[in-house]
């Protein structure tokens, strides 16, 4: 639990200070202007997550996957849009929050194919 709301903070702090690019849809640019529909996604996955995170094997990957999610499910609630900020020039551009998903997926992928 500490995790999850110290990735919080720590992506909410660098939105603040260096949040300039704002993202109306989700990853990518998609889904432009669907945001009611991005919150209730954003709900349905911080909850199922929660319900999951009573297996000890999958804590880390929910965690993180949960930090993001919550993060920016706070910017699309407060201001409508997720602050961006990271920008490769060869990828669109993205936030932490977007980054703790990625690694979220890819640890839950890992764990699912070691099974």
């Amino acid at each position: 639990m500490l995790l999850i709301i110290l990735l919080i903070i720590l992506d909410q702090i660098t939105k603040y200070f260096l949040g300039d690019v704002k993202n109306y849809g989700a990853a990518f640019g998609i889904l432009q202007g669907y945001t009611t529909f991005l919150i209730i996604i954003s709900v349905i996955v911080a909850l199922v997550c929660v319900y999951y995170y009573r297996e000890k094997n999958l804590r880390l990957a929910l965690s993180f996957i949960l930090a993001g999610t919550i993060s920016n499910l706070i910017d699309r609630i407060l201001f409508g849009y997720v602050r961006d900020f990271i920008d490769l020039k060869i990828w669109p551009v993205f936030n932490l929050a977007d980054s703790f998903n990625v690694v979220g997926v890819i640890l839950l992928i890992y764990l699912n194919l070691k099974k």
